[in-house]
């Protein structure tokens, strides 16, 4: 137990840099506690993130707040129907009077990306943020570069029922760490964003920069140090299992499963969890935690059934009856 105390030591000597990150955020972002937490939960585990929510909800203010509390290369990038793959990576240049190619590099080329209304953007828009997303690498003609660390993809989607909008490949939701749902502030929040927010020139407040790309470094190499009991570890596999076999866990719901989480979900589980129990000031990772962001992970990994759909049964559901019925250690 002397290594639990010695991380948690660490933990709580680093969990002022993420407090006072919270802070500079919340100066600009009213509510929306669950989004913060998991913006930094996807910068602690080096995890992309897919935000999902109805117009207006503060999403893109938030990852544009988040990169302005980090000092790194920020990039927003709208995504529309008429983007190319070009637009997003960069392209080759001829130069006619050496007859050479030159590199132009696209807006892919930064630390922390924001993918603005992903799905508003045709599938080879989408697969060009693929290998930049799992490879951290790009290709253009034939050279290839290295992305520079951090490099952390942000998405915004609308639901998919709106208008002009193009469903994610699910190779590429894949690659996202967490889905996070965000929702309607409640009466009191929407009175203080009203009074934060209702001015002709936009939002005055400003923020500090609190970390360095050395800081997010040092934090993730913390939160990889964080200890995860095997009981916790068997737990997570049990969790990702019962999405694929339910029927062993004494789940009838295997009609309502297409695809279960791969082993993606295993390994963004484990790692998502570390970093939660690090914002909760903690060396070790206890079941709450897997709880607590198991969700996140799997919401999108899980693919219903026409069955679950025709019931009005969401993935959301499904994960829910999972956590309810595997047994916690």
């Amino acid at each position: 137990m002397l290594d639990v105390k010695n991380i948690t030591e660490k933990v709580k000597a680093e969990s002022e840099l993420t407090a006072n990150l919270i802070k500079e955020i919340e100066k600009v972002i009213v509510g929306q506690k669950y989004m913060i937490e998991r913006l930094l939960i996807g910068l602690l585990s080096n995890g992309h993130i897919l935000l999902e929510g109805v117009p207006g909800l503060a999403k893109t203010m938030s990852v544009t707040t988040l990169s302005k509390t980090i000092q790194t290369k920020f990039q927003r990038i709208q995504f529309t129907p008429d983007l190319l793959p070009a637009d997003l990576i960069g392209t080759l240049i001829y130069n006619p009077k050496s007859g050479d190619f030159s590199v132009k590099k696209g807006p892919i080329f930064a630390n922390i990306i924001l993918a603005d209304e992903i799905n508003r953007a045709p599938a080879k828009v989408q697969s060009a943020l693929l290998e930049a997303m799992q490879e951290r690498q790009i290709t253009i003609g034939e050279n290839t570069f290295k992305l520079e660390e951090p490099f952390l993809v942000l998405a915004t989607q609308n639901p998919i029922e709106q208008e002009g909008t193009y469903p994610l490949p699910e190779a590429q939701v894949d690659r996202f760490m967490l889905k996070i749902k965000i929702t309607y502030p409640d009466k009191i929040e929407e009175r203080q964003i009203l009074d934060r927010m209702a001015f002709s020139d936009g939002s005055k407040i400003s923020v500090q920069p609190i970390l360095k790309p050395a800081d997010i470094m040092r934090l993730r190499s913390v939160v990889d140090e964080i200890y995860m009991d095997d009981k916790i570890k068997d737990y997570i596999i049990d969790i990702v299992m019962a999405t694929r076999d339910p029927k062993k866990y004494g789940l009838d719901l295997n009609e309502f499963i297409q695809y279960g989480g791969s082993p993606r979900a295993t390994i963004f589980l484990t790692m998502a969890a570390k970093a939660h129990a690090f914002l909760q000031g903690r060396g070790y990772v206890t079941p709450h935690d897997i709880k607590s962001i198991g969700p996140d992970v799997l919401r999108h990994r899980v693919i219903v059934t026409y069955e679950a759909e025709a019931e009005d049964m969401t993935s959301e559901d499904i994960i829910k009856k999972i956590f309810d019925n595997v047994e916690v250690p």
